[in-house]
Formats: structure tokens, sequence, C-alpha cells
């Protein structure tokens, strides 16, 4: 999950005197209306410390955490279970398709965030390859910052009832379903929490959310004696409030990247005593890197990715006794900005990390393997590419078989709109190892991906960032600085006022915002009748579809000077022939749902 972590240390405290309340009932109707269909399967089960393609799981196993002390093991039916794993991207419904090559990575053990109806087909192709299950139950805020939607954790009865229904019902259902390894209840709420409230009402949040962990445990206990009961948060700070409230967990769950290596030290200075699992983990992730020169993450190379499992790995490895294993982040599909940085699979494509992966668990050794970018970048002044120019970029790229290769540019906004899809920019190839790329129109900072594909369903792909701007004009911008008005100004909302003057004041950072409706103007008084030449428009998100720039010397008469009916936003700069001492741009239809918004309004004169 793509979150800023956080970091503060937080110091122990004693448990609040106050009782648990127990929360909801079990439901009359758990006993059999929920059923769990055949196993396919007909091999005997596999062996408890790893996955086999060729064996699966018939009957349900008996799974404990044992020993003490520093010297805890995970076991199933009584054999000692290391959870060598890989978090769960595909559609459950797609599982019998991607279960086998999970299994084939010597993968033992997979995790998932949800658990209800659509989880059967899941259940069932991990117990056909011998893959168990570590079945998680979402509560909200899940998910880390600004994840998942608030709750209140002390008051809200409701909410607590309806989910410790909902987890009786599909533990009663799959409780003895072979795949089944843990129940895991929520994930990163604890820090989630600090995003819904602060100061003494976040700590009230956070210890009524673990007291709830708790009588989730309690309940599932009391269905499912069998599988061991956890909870998932993203920071170890969150430890403390289970080891003070959640007292019946069995062990701890934590997702950590770059941090991982620093995980076995917090638990002894902390002084905690329960076994952990590590339930995502690998590469440093978007909030552990240092900012490029646009003062955004640099994302790190493919092998840089690669190599960042392998020391997830042995750093967790190295806690022996109380570390269980980890199921490593993340075996998904997903072609975008999210799964460029994490998924071993984006767009179905494998890459270094999976190879990475899959030795770490002894899996089949490949036969073929991913091209290797290295050193790419982007030629020149990535600070500042005017918007719509051309600009190139440049790398060094091996296929260790010696496939031909094939090439893919692509642009992402994220740091624009928090946008996460890949488009496609024109590119042409240099035959140089360089690519001649145009920008996009619209301002701001992009990251441009390389992306070189063997033919072979491999992929290796790099990314760097560049900075949009308006580009130059020619002559003397006679708007800037001058007395500016507008028919309407959004004056509240993130970030507001924005006032019409912003328009004009030079700062792109700044900006004007119209209310939501049609149509809105933007007037620009010049003080005394002036010729102009070019108008730039530089458009936040709310552009105009269809609008006409108008010159007037009185105010009140208007005389178009240009007419656009098919705006596509970003940065507009159109030659125009006109003069008076009023310009104005009239925006007709807007292209989003919202209002207008320009951040500059350049009305140049030569």
């Amino acid at each position: 999950m793509l979150h800023r972590k956080e970091t503060s240390k937080r110091t122990s405290r004693s448990r609040r005197g106050r009782p648990v309340a127990v929360v909801g009932a079990v439901l009359a109707l758990l006993g059999g209306v929920f059923t769990v269909a055949n196993q396919t399967a007909t091999a005997s089960p596999s062996d408890a410390g790893g996955a086999d393609s060729d064996v699966g799981l018939t009957a349900a196993s008996v799974v404990e955490v044992t020993g003490g002390d520093g010297s805890w093991e995970l076991t199933v039916d009584g054999a000692p279970y290391t959870v060598e794993g890989l978090t769960w991207g595909p559609p459950a419904d797609q599982a019998a398709n991607y279960m086998p090559d999970l299994a084939s990575m010597g993968v033992n053990t997979t995790r998932t965030w949800g658990t209800d109806a659509s989880s059967e087909p899941l259940f069932d192709a991990a117990a056909a390859n011998g893959v168990r299950v570590i079945a998680g139950f979402w509560l909200q805020p899940g998910g880390g910052p600004g994840s998942g939607g608030c709750v209140d954790y002390v008051n809200d009865w409701d909410y607590k009832g309806e989910q410790l229904e909902a987890m009786n019902i599909w533990v009663d259902a799959y409780k003895d379903h072979p795949a089944v390894l843990m129940w895991s209840v929520g994930n990163e709420s604890v820090l989630g929490l600090q995003n819904c409230y602060e100061g003494a009402e976040l700590e009230a949040q956070r210890i009524a959310y673990a007291e709830f962990v708790n009588i989730a445990a309690l309940e599932i206990k009391a269905l499912d004696s069998n599988h061991p009961v956890t909870s998932t948060d993203a920071w170890t700070g969150a430890w403390e409030y289970y080891e003070a409230y959640s007292p019946d967990l069995d062990l701890l769950q934590v997702n950590s990247y770059d941090a991982v290596c620093d995980i076995q030290q917090t638990w002894i200075d902390e002084g905690y005593t329960r076994p952990y699992i590590l339930t995502e983990g690998g590469p440093a992730g978007e909030w552990e890197v240092d900012d490029d020169a646009n003062g955004v993450p640099l994302e790190p190379s493919d092998v840089a990715k690669a190599e960042g499992y392998q020391a997830a790995w042995d750093c967790l490895m190295d806690h022996e006794g109380v570390a269980l294993g980890a199921t490593l982040f993340h075996y998904g599909l997903e072609y975008d900005f999210g799964g460029v940085w994490f998924n071993l699979l984006p767009g179905g494509d494998k890459r270094l990390s999976y190879y990475a992966v899959s030795e770490i668990f002894g899996g089949d050794a490949p036969s073929n393997t991913p091209p290797v970018i290295t050193d790419f970048a982007v030629d020149g002044d990535a600070t500042s590419v005017p918007a719509g120019a051309d600009f190139t970029v440049s790398a060094s790229v091996n296929d260790p078989d010696g496939d031909a290769i094939a090439y893919e540019v692509l642009l992402n906004s994220k740091y624009i709109d928090e946008g996460g899809a890949l488009e496609t920019a024109e590119f042409t190839e240099n035959g140089d190892g360089g690519f001649t790329v145009t920008a996009p129109t619209r301002p701001g900072v992009w990251k441009v991906y390389l992306a070189a594909r063997d033919g072979q369903g491999h992929l290796g792909i790099e990314t760097a960032s560049i900075r949009v701007v308006a580009p130059p004009v020619d002559g003397t911008n006679v708007a800037l600085g001058a007395d500016t008005t507008a028919s309407t100004f959004q004056e509240q909302g993130d970030g507001a006022p924005f006032f019409p003057e912003y328009a004009t004041d030079g700062d792109p950072t700044t900006r004007w915002a119209s209310a939501w409706e049609d149509p809105q103007w933007l007037e620009v008084d010049l003080g005394a009748t002036t010729s102009i030449d070019t108008v730039q428009l530089y458009w936040e998100t709310s552009f105009a579809r269809a609008y006409e720039v108008q010159v007037s010397e009185n105010g009140d008469d208007w005389t178009a000077i240009h007419t656009e009916t098919a705006g596509g936003g970003g940065v507009e700069t159109v030659d125009v022939n006109g003069s008076g001492r009023y310009v104005r741009v009239l925006g007709t239809e807007r292209g989003t749902g919202w209002g207008y918004s320009l951040f500059e309004f350049g009305v140049y004169s030569s």
C-alpha cells in the first residue's frame, strides 16, 4: 500500500481501568447456511513447510503458535511452518489461473485483506495447489493514511456489531477449509486513525479499536479453535496497543518495507511478548525514499527493488524464534503507478522482482529472464520542460537472453491529481538508446516510464520525473499584476478563497476558481487600449471545453478574438489579433463537473 508512515515513537502506558464491552452476538443462522464447495484435489496433503503445485490440501489443519520467550514456532498439524508468502492481488474468481504460478515460486502462503462469499474460489485454488491463506477481515480506516473512511470506535456500536456479525459468518463458513492458515482482523487502522482524529481523541480511538480487535479475536476463537487470530498494522508503534488491549491475539503482524530491518531491535527495545509475521514487505516505499530534483519520491530501480526483497527477507529471518515468516508485497497485476512500484507482474508480465522472490522461496529456476534497464534518465533540464514540447530520455538496456526488445514510453499524473493510470506517450526511438518524447500539455510534475518487453512475458521498467511548465511567450505579459475581476470566485473549499487576481499574479501555484455553473468569465483591465497578439491560458484540472477570448474598450461591449469549442485544458497558447483596454476569457462549457480554474491568464503584447 502506498502511504506515509507515522514515525513518532510512543512510550509504554498502563491499561486504563475500564471494562471491555462485548459487542454483538453469534448469529443463530451460523451452522450450515454457508458451505464450502467440495475440493477437487485428490493428492495427499503437502508438507507443512512449503507449497507444491502437484500436491493439494484435502483436510483442515490444526495451526498453532507454540513455544515462547523468543523460541516461538508456527506449526501446522504439529510440524514447523515458516510463512513463505506473497500478498494476493488477482480477482478471487481468477485464482485457479494464477495459483499454480504462485506455487511454482515456492510460495506456501498468501494473504488477503477481506473474506466473504467471493473468497471461495481463492480458497479452493489455494488448497488445490498446496497454498494456505492468511484470511483477512477489513476494518475502516484500513489501508493507512487517507484510506477507508472514518469510524468512531468509542461509540459506534452499530458498525462494530455489523463487522463482528460478518466475521462470525465467514469464519463459520470457512473454518474447516483446508486452505485456512489463520484469521487476521483489520489492516493498518491504528495508524490510519490519525487521519480521522487527533490528540486525546485519537488516543481514545486507538485504544477502542484495539479493544474491538480483541473482542473479534475472542468471538472468532469461540467458533474456530484450530486457527490463530492476529491483526495487522503498518507501524510497530501499533503493537503497544495490541499488547495492552488485545491480549487474546495469538501473534502480531506488521507491514514494513525499507524499515523492516529495524523491526527486530524495536521488538527488543519495547519488550514485546508475542511473535510476529511480516504481512507486507519488500523494497523501499514512496514514503521512505529521498525526493528527486522535482521534489517527488525517487522510485528505486528494478534492480534495487529485486535486491530489496532479499534484504527484507534476510533481516526478518535474522530474528530467530520471533519472526515466523512473511507475505511479501505483491503478487499483483495492476499496470499503474502503484503496480509499477510494487507488483511482481504489472500487466501480467514478470519482472526482476518476481524472480528474486522465487529464488528466496526456492521456486522453479527460470529458463528466460527479464530485460534489465540501467542509467535511465531525462536528458537536459528535467525541472523545466515546456508543455507540449519534445524532450529526450536515454537508457542502457540489456536482455540476458538476447531477445528482441519492444519499447513503450508512458506518463503518469500522480503528483498532479493523484491519478494512478499510465497513459502512452507519443515517442520515437532514436536508435542510440535515446527516445524523443512529446511532453504533456498540462503543467506539473509527471512521472515518465520506459518499459522494455522481451516477447517472453517479461518486463523491465524504469521511471524518472519531469516538471512540465508553461512554454515561454515572446513579448510582455501586460496582464501581469493588472486589476482582475470575475463573474464569481470560490470562497470555500480546500485552499480557498480562489480570488480572480490569483490568475494574473505570475505565481503558477495560485489560481482563480469559479462557481460550478455556466457561463463564467475572468476579466483584466489593462488600464489603456493595448494591442495584443498572444493569449496563454494555464488551466487547472477544471478547464473550459468551450470559451471565447474577448476584448472591449468600455467593459460592456465585447468582440471575440479567439473561439474554442474543443479545449483540452493544460496550457493553451493562442495567437490573436486585437486590441482593447479590457480582455476577458468567457467560459461557456466546462470540461469537468467543477467550475473553471486558471493558474495564469497571460495577455501578451509585442
